[in-house]
């Protein structure tokens, strides 16, 4: 698959379904997370699909393992490329979501968010600095039978060298020059894909652009 998804962070669905179409031609995929699903739900992602791009289901669930076993089930029809659950919610809950997806999804662990760093990490009780705790989660993930992980770039290389033949989402992916935002842990996506990384999420430098094809194929031709 082409290496880039688009994150299409809005819960408007007719601008979601424009900004689909203009990135059709050079995007892997779009990511659709929980402000679109919350405002959407199945039918939107249905509608966005039927452009006949690859969906990328950031959903990120997290909570006891027959409760996301249960609602990886009812997004089965869906049949997303990439779904997202926490990596924190623990082996079993792991286990049971890759086991209720359809056979073809790729259930990836989410580790580490982009928007945190050490001292956020510390202020919820975790020990230890981005990169440990993400390599904590991805032998995590790894062992519960998940397909791979999402991290920032700064982390990727350490992970596949652990993981050789794993999936690596990394999202926060700027462009040189372009603003952080909510950003912390951020790489270019020239570095995080030469550092491992299977597919980069990229949002606001392509979708805020005032022409998103273009911006999508300026970034595109770094790689």
């Amino acid at each position: 698959m082409k290496s880039i998804f688009v994150a299409i962070d809005t819960p408007d669905l007719d601008r979601a379904r424009s900004l689909a179409r203009q990135v059709k031609s050079g995007a892997g995929g779009v990511k659709l997370g929980l402000e679109f699903f919350c405002a959407n739900g199945p039918s939107g992602v249905h509608e966005i699909a039927s452009l006949g791009l690859p969906i990328f289901l950031d959903l990120k669930l997290h909570d006891i393992p027959n409760t996301v076993a249960k609602a990886v089930q009812s997004l089965r029809p869906l049949e997303p490329a990439i779904l997202t659950v926490h990596a924190a919610g623990g082996r079993a809950m792991l286990e049971e979501a890759k086991a209720a997806a359809p056979e073809k999804t790729k259930v990836v662990g989410v580790t580490v968010l982009t928007s945190l760093d050490g001292a956020d990490l510390k202020s919820v009780g975790v020990a230890g600095q981005p990169d440990q705790q993400v390599e904590r989660l991805a032998g995590l993930a790894k062992t519960a039978g998940l397909d791979g992980i999402v991290c920032s770039g700064v982390e990727v290389a350490a992970a596949k060298r652990a993981w050789s033949n794993g999936f690596f989402v990394v999202p926060g992916v700027r462009p040189e020059g372009a603003g952080l935002a909510d950003q912390k842990r951020v790489v270019t996506p020239r570095a995080a894909l030469d550092a491992g990384a299977s597919i980069l999420v990229i949002g606001r430098p392509i979708t805020g652009a005032e022409d998103p094809e273009a911006a999508l194929r300026a970034i595109a031709s770094t790689l």
